[in-house]
């Protein structure tokens, strides 16, 4: 039992090590959660509740950044839920135009 105990803990320690350099590639960046259909047009204070009606009639939320206006398909959109139309801090990973939220931030 104390060998199984042992090599419990060594496994949950090797997924632990696994999980920190994985957590290494996050990226933070700062933009507007739009919707797909307005993109970068959607990227401002006063479309809030325009985003919001487009998401509810089936658009999926993106997140248009700052620096350039790319815009960014989010592969959990749940995530985004309580921030359609707001500027946010958004860090998660990103793979080319897509991005995995791993949280959300009101600037």
């Amino acid at each position: 039992m104390r060998k199984f105990l042992l090599l419990l803990l060594a496994a949950a320690l090797v997924l632990l090590m696994a999980s920190v350099s994985f957590a290494g590639d996050a990226q933070t960046v700062n933009g507007w959660i739009s919707d797909s259909k307005c993109g970068a047009k959607g990227a401002n204070a006063g479309a809030e509740a325009c985003t919001k009606k487009c998401i509810a009639a089936g658009a999926s939320p993106v997140v248009v950044t700052d620096k350039d206006q790319k815009v960014l398909n989010v592969e959990n959109p749940d995530a985004l839920k309580e921030h359609y139309g707001h500027h946010v801090a958004v860090t998660g990973h990103i793979d080319g135009d897509k991005i995995h939220v791993e949280s959300v931030k009101m600037l």
